[in-house]
């Protein structure tokens, strides 16, 4: 952002991160057997898109306690997505290619996440 204003959800980068895994999960997951598209395709799109979604809403709330909730869903999201990712691999859908992949996406969304949650954490510990 080199000193941008944040003015939009899609400014921030853990935001833009997760963006970038749900469209990976997407395009791997059509890669999968016919037979999961409504179980494990279903879910882990779900998932994916529920990272995302709360990372955004939590953006527009006011209040950084409701932010906070809302970072902390996406986190919830983001910890069963990689708990799918390894089931998938371990049914063998996914390779060890596509699996170092999606788990550096994961790990680093993760990261930035926690990131986000800890200032939120600051600011609303400065401002009550």
């Amino acid at each position: 952002m080199n000193g941008e204003k944040i003015r939009s959800f899609t400014d921030l980068k853990v935001w833009q991160q997760g963006h970038g895994l749900a469209i990976f999960v997407y395009n791997l997951t059509k890669k999968f057997p016919k037979q999961e598209i409504y179980c494990l395709v279903s879910q882990m799109r779900r998932a994916a898109i529920s990272i995302t979604s709360n990372i955004a809403e939590g953006f527009g709330r006011r209040g950084y306690k409701e932010k906070i909730q809302f970072y902390y869903l996406a986190q919830g999201s983001l910890i069963e997505l990689k708990n799918q990712i390894l089931l998938a691999k371990d049914l063998g859908y996914v390779d060890g290619k596509d699996f170092q992949l999606i788990v550096e996406k994961a790990n680093n969304t993760h990261k930035l996440l926690q990131g986000l949650i800890t200032a939120s954490k600051k600011f609303l510990n400065h401002n009550s």
